[in-house]
């Protein structure tokens, strides 16, 4: 009995996960159009339909990552109160990370090296603009200068974003236990904020103690 033949998009959707899959694997350097084609049995030229090369499979991978990725940022920051956002924004990142290796291996790797003009580096910076906006609203509402806002939304998605980073290796302690001590590093700090932070002068400490 002859295999019944895919339909086009049956057929593209095949290439998108066998190219995710090596993109993750190899890194886009690393892959090769012949290697695609030979991995789903069709020749290379069915590759060069669908997509153009391996440039434009890589292209839908990460864009697709993206989307994905970013629907679940925004969703986890856009209600409840404050603390909660941080909590739902921490775990769905590193639910990501733990379910979708090779879509945030693609994400942090490859898009991070200018291969892709949509990437991990953009989604961040979205995330910066939706933090800094909810912050603003609660620094005015706090007395603080709601133009700082921004300094401390780099801080934060930065902190969520680089623990992602190194628990993508590690992967313990859980996901729920990396995410509580981000939330409580996070809390902890926004909760004691000083309205007009200076550094210190240290030598004068040292003074004090001779």
């Amino acid at each position: 009995m002859s295999r019944q033949r895919m339909t086009g998009r049956e057929r593209r959707e095949q290439l998108i996960s066998i190219g995710r899959a090596l993109f993750a694997e190899l890194g886009i350097a690393g892959v090769s159009v012949e290697q695609i084609a030979s991995r789903a049995g069709v020749s290379k030229p069915v590759v060069y339909e669908h997509f153009g090369g391996k440039e434009g499979l890589y292209a839908v991978v990460v864009d697709r990552e993206m989307l994905r990725l970013e629907s679940l940022i925004t969703d986890a920051i856009s209600e409840g109160r404050w603390r909660e956002r941080i909590e739902k924004a921490a775990l769905a990142l590193l639910t990501y990370v733990e379910e979708e290796t090779d879509g945030f291996l693609i994400l942090v790797r490859d898009s991070a090296q200018g291969e892709a003009d949509r990437s991990y580096g953009t989604l961040l910076n979205t995330a910066v603009g939706q933090v800094s906006h909810i912050l603003g609203r609660a620094f005015e509402h706090r007395g603080f200068d709601p133009q700082l806002a921004v300094i401390y939304a780099q801080a934060l998605v930065g902190m969520v974003s680089v623990t992602a980073q190194w628990w993508l290796d590690e992967r313990e302690p859980d996901k729920e236990t990396v995410a509580a001590h981000i939330v409580n590093l996070c809390w902890n700090g926004l909760s004691g904020m000083e309205n007009t932070p200076k550094m210190r002068d240290f030598s004068e400490d040292e003074e004090d103690n001779n």
